[in-house]
């Protein structure tokens, strides 16, 4: 009996990958903002592998590129959400999706100030060269 708890706990673990990369393919091919931050975190990667980022730079900067993500995946569930609930313009569901759309946008400006700071001193050094 335990032995088939077990299996049974495993193939639900590994269902949960099958449902999250449903969901990332949901997202590549129906949230253009998401493959915008995704475009823009896999440029913004080339470019500190080739200004030669330090391994603390580069962990910052995965972690700003993974939580922006993760943050325009959630405003995308929230949205979708909603319009589960309701399709008539309801002004609560107006503020939930406005306010999920400002959390992206609000991380989005911290994202272009953390990246100016982190890039900051290698683009500087290419121009004292």
């Amino acid at each position: 009996m335990a032995s088939q708890d077990k299996r049974s706990r495993l193939v639900r673990f590994l269902r949960s990958f099958l449902y999250a990369s449903q969901g990332f393919r949901y997202l590549l091919k129906n949230e253009q903002n998401f493959l915008f931050h995704l475009l823009a975190g896999f440029v913004v990667v080339i470019a500190a592998l080739v200004l030669g980022l330090s391994v603390i730079k580069m962990c910052v900067l995965l972690t700003v590129i993974g939580i922006m993500l993760s943050l325009e995946a959630l405003n995308t569930g929230i949205e979708r959400t909603i319009d589960l609930i309701t399709e008539e313009e309801h002004p609560i569901a107006k503020v939930a999706k406005d306010v999920s759309a400002a959390a992206v946008f609000l991380f989005a400006v911290i994202s272009v100030i953390i990246g100016v700071l982190l890039f900051f001193e290698p683009i500087a050094q290419l121009f004292q060269s």
